[in-house]
């Protein structure tokens, strides 16, 4: 296949570290996509779903030089949403070539993720690429959009983060870990305080209360390195 027929928009491109997930705190290249299909209340990137954002067209074999070039192996592929942009299952296959390498999709929850697993097996751990799904909850205001199926599909590789932003969102988030058997699967799990919503220590307080065990409370790394609202890092 031509590796050169698509092109992707890309807001920005830079090397820093995790700012949350699984390799939080470890380097890794962001290669952030223009464009969204939600619009999420607390989004913190909506610059880059702007419809006259600034961006550079790089066709597949130019993202792989760049990714090359950097000398980072963690890479992660952000948004915007990538999983709308068009080619991306064939950037997928050409990135699982490159074994040296892993690469992070953060995608908002709403697409579904199956089109793009390994294609062999959900559990083949030979594949290089991990999805962070979310799981928007209310104080998003598009909890409806999710794609509930995506749930069922996250692998032992693939991490899934909640939002919240008060004590109906933490019911929600444990409601569905405890439904879709998150736990049970591995993946990792993740909660955010939605900031200005919610204090972390009442978050530590319900995971105490329920005995939730292999939950996560995560803070956003890189806004208490850098200014919250910062770009680049």
């Amino acid at each position: 296949m031509d590796t050169n027929k698509y092109t992707f928009r890309v807001v920005e491109q830079f090397i820093s570290v995790n700012g949350e997930g699984q390799r939080a705190g470890q380097l890794a290249l962001f290669i952030r996509f223009a464009g969204c299909n939600l619009n999420c209340e607390y989004c913190d990137t909506q610059w880059a779903n702007e419809t006259n954002v600034e961006y550079k067209e790089y066709t597949i074999e130019e993202i792989c030089h760049i990714i090359a070039e950097s000398g980072v192996n963690n890479v992660t592929l952000t948004g915007g949403e990538p999983l709308i942009q068009p080619g991306i299952d064939v950037l997928l296959r050409r990135l699982r070539r490159e074994q040296t390498i892993r690469i992070e999709i953060e995608t908002n929850g709403s697409v579904a993720i199956q089109p793009f697993l390994q294609e062999q097996s959900v559990d083949d751990f030979s594949d290089n690429v991990s999805f962070t799904v979310d799981y928007k909850t209310a104080v998003s205001g598009m909890e409806e959009k999710m794609h509930m199926e995506n749930y069922v599909n996250l692998r032992s590789r693939d991490t899934v983060k909640f939002v919240v932003g008060s004590q109906e969102d933490l019911q929600k988030a444990k409601s569905i870990i405890e439904s879709y058997h998150l736990v049970e699967k591995g993946c990792g799990i993740y909660l955010s305080p939605c900031f200005g919503k919610i204090e972390p220590a009442e978050m530590v307080d319900f995971l105490v209360e329920h005995r939730l065990n292999d939950v996560n409370i995560q803070l956003q790394l890189h806004k208490f390195i850098w200014a919250p609202d910062k770009r680049g890092v």
